[in-house]
């Protein structure tokens, strides 16, 4: 399954704010580094300080009056002095950069001799030992000055917190905002390129922005301009050919049906002829079948009826299979053109057993025309959509243009669905046209 975002918006927002975070982590953590030492030296300064200052005071005060002097420097100051004890139950400072280097600094200024502690008898603090001779290393002689743990650890700062978070938060908004500007051209040109897709001219898009986003906009608005005036030549071509042959044809075949004295000649002289007009009724379906015909409200239902109705006069029974079906927004003359084409299909290769179903499955409308003729090969079946393609097989019609399928197919594409082609079970094939259908609003009343 894949995780990743599908919109290029949220994708190049995740990578911008990702970027951001990054960069604001790493300089939050150049920053720690960078305190590290100078705090840590500041720490063992401190700490030097305080039992060399004791130590001093310790000396040059009267023995009698050293508890005094003692207690003064706890409350002042908030050192403790307290003697050493043979017993006494050491915590080792913890196993840090930060204390690693303080225990360095610290020895260095009072001596290797000096211990260091992070609790002694369960009692919290930074711990230093100071002995009052330097030259007599008797326990009975050494102190243990202790200094508050919060000299050591550093406060949160809450505050620069918020700053940083309102920082982050302004960097998120004007990254989404920049993002959003520059996919903005992007999904206009997506939508647009959906438009030409299935067979519509799109308005042009606007040309603005960045160099890159206005070349852009311009050559797919001359690409749009070009397509569509290919397809109006094309169209105009095909239906004036089609037309100006039909006048002939029409002379010719009044002619054979006057001058051809054979019956058999006259009959297949005219059959000739009226092959000739079916193949120029469906170059001119062809060409009509991306006219701009407006949407519709039509009633699915009926149309059917009306459809298996005019192929019953004809002779070709039509079974119906459909559930109750809303009124759809469609292009009806299309629509009808598609499905008779489908009928027509399988008309000629069926077999006569035709069944027309229709429903609808979340929002898209399903018209199925089902055979029992020998179908076409899976691997075909894409190819059989194309413009003038036949096959070579059960189901080709030598006196057909490849047309009937190709025009289906830019019907469904004209209302944004598509023709589907399957095997159907127990022989046959099935061809389905899958359209979106907006559902009639009703007038309020």
């Amino acid at each position: 399954m894949n995780l990743l975002p599908r919109t290029l918006l949220v994708r190049t927002f995740l990578s911008v704010s990702a970027l951001i975070i990054l960069t604001v982590s790493i300089w939050a953590g150049l920053f720690e580094l960078s305190s590290r030492e100078p705090r840590a030296r500041q720490l063992a300064q401190l700490t030097a300080s305080a039992a060399n200052l004791t130590l001093a005071a310790i000396i040059a005060a009267d023995p009698n009056k050293r508890r005094d002097l003692l207690i003064e420097l706890s409350e002042r100051e908030g050192i403790r002095i307290y003697p050493a004890e043979p017993e006494d139950q050491l915590e080792p400072l913890p196993e840090n950069q930060f204390y690693e280097l303080f225990r360095a600094e610290t020895k260095k200024m009072l001596g290797s001799h000096t211990r260091l502690a992070f609790a002694v008898n369960g009692e919290e603090g930074i711990w230093a030992s100071f002995q009052l001779d330097d030259g007599d290393d008797s326990v009975e002689d050494e102190y243990w000055v202790m200094l508050p743990r919060e000299r050591a650890d550093r406060q949160f700062p809450w505050h620069w917190l918020g700053w940083g978070a309102g920082s982050v938060a302004l960097a998120l908004l004007v990254a989404w905002w920049i993002v959003s500007h520059v996919t903005r051209p992007v999904r206009a040109l997506a939508a647009a390129a959906a438009e030409v897709g299935q067979g519509r001219h799109p308005e042009p898009l606007s040309v603005s922005g960045a160099d890159e986003l206005q070349q852009l906009a311009v050559t797919f608005n001359q690409m749009s301009e070009d397509l569509s005036r290919i397809e109006t030549e094309r169209a105009e071509v095909l239906a004036g050919i089609s037309h100006d042959l039909r006048t002939p044809l029409s002379r010719l075949r009044l002619e054979a049906e006057m001058s051809v004295a054979d019956e058999s000649a006259r009959e297949a002289v005219v059959a000739d002829i009226e092959q000739m007009d079916a193949i120029i009724a469906q170059f001119l379906d062809f060409a009509r079948a991306s006219s701009d015909e407006a949407l519709a409200p039509v009633d699915v239902s009926k149309l059917l009826e009306e459809i298996a109705a005019r192929y019953a006069r004809l002779g070709t029974t039509l079974h119906i299979e459909n559930a109750s079906l809303p009124t759809l927004e469609l292009r009806p003359m299309a629509l009808r053109r598609a499905i008779g084409n489908l009928i027509e299909n399988a008309r000629k290769y069926g077999g006569g057993d035709i069944t027309l179903k229709a429903f609808v499955a979340g929002p898209m409308l399903h018209i199925a025309v089902m055979d029992r003729g020998p179908g076409i090969p899976e691997a075909d079946m894409e190819r059989m959509k194309r413009p003038f393609t036949r096959m070579e097989n059960a189901r080709t019609d030598a006196s057909g243009t490849g047309l009937g399928l190709a025009i289906v197919e830019r019907i469904a594409r004209l209302h944004g669905g598509q023709l589907v082609l399957s095997a159907r079970p127990g022989g046959g094939m099935v061809a389905t046209l899958q359209m979106p259908g907006r559902q009639r609003e009703e007038a309020p009343a």
